[in-house]
């Protein structure tokens, strides 16, 4: 009975002993599961925090390199928005520049077209005188001209006399003879008329040379049209007519107008011509 009580209670005692090392190594298994677990877990968090680190640097990365464009893009904005006030200023400055450079062409165009206005009045009021003494002397020289002695003609506002020389002087001779004063004497009034034109008065003679005792008083041909040049305008002058406004020139042989060769040609160019011309 004993023995089998022993043997009972060592069976449990075995049994409890057993018992108690399954309990423990159960107990162990799960905290290594728990372990492993949290391990598992850790090397997890260390590639996220890997991962993480390195994405957080990229961007560090990322916002130095943004933060250094817009300091760029700051600055060039700045250097744009100077550079534009600039231009904006040079041409708010040449806008008022042309503003006032096309108000002074204005009164500058207005004032050309009143001058231009004037003048075109005085071109035609000098045409029209011209025309009168023009006409004027057509009429007052109608014989002389219509000798053929006389010629008159009107060009672009210049105006012509041309008087053979035999009319007005004597052969070799410088001094205008009477009948000459006649002829001239028939211009004067109509050239004392004459106000914005000055009298040239032109004296020319054909290619024959002077000789003989000519040759005292006008060694060339040149002496011989000067000085009848000359007497026409002192004679005008004596007339009343305005120094100021005379003027003698003398060509000599150098400015024909016909053939020196016949005789007809050289009575041509043997010439006094009176010349209305404007004034210097």
């Amino acid at each position: 009975m004993i023995k089998r009580l022993l043997v009972f209670v060592v069976g449990g005692l075995f049994m409890l002993s057993a018992s108690g090392c399954l309990v423990a190594e159960s107990t162990y298994l799960k905290k290594v599961e728990e372990a492993d677990g949290l391990s598992k877990e850790l090397s997890e968090l260390q590639v996220a925090h890997k991962k993480l680190v390195l994405e957080n640097s990229e961007l560090k990365a990322r916002f130095k390199r943004l933060t250094e464009d817009a300091a760029v893009l700051s600055a060039e904005k700045k250097q744009l928005e100077g550079l534009l006030k600039a231009k904006s200023d040079v041409l708010s400055k040449n806008i008022s520049e042309l503003r006032q450079q096309v108000a002074e062409l204005k009164v500058e165009n207005s004032k050309l077209s009143d001058d231009i206005a004037e003048i075109q009045k005085a071109k035609e009021d000098t045409v029209k005188e011209l025309s009168g003494t023009y006409e004027q002397l057509l009429s007052n020289m109608k014989n002389e001209i219509a000798k053929g002695q006389v010629t008159i003609s009107e060009l672009k506002g210049k105006l012509t006399v041309n008087m053979e020389a035999a009319i007005l002087f004597d052969s070799g001779k410088a001094d205008v003879k009477p009948e000459g004063l006649d002829i001239l004497g028939k211009i004067v009034e109509t050239l004392k008329n004459v106000r914005d034109k000055a009298i040239r008065i032109e004296g020319h003679t054909d290619n024959v040379q002077i000789t003989g005792t000519l040759v005292r008083t006008f060694p060339t041909n040149w002496e011989l049209s000067a000085a009848r040049a000359i007497n026409v305008s002192k004679f005008l002058q004596e007339q009343g007519i305005d120094p100021a406004n005379l003027s003698a020139a003398a060509f000599a042989e150098h400015k024909p107008v016909a053939d020196n060769s016949t005789k007809e040609g050289r009575a041509k160019n043997r010439r006094i011509e009176i010349t209305l011309v404007a004034k210097d």
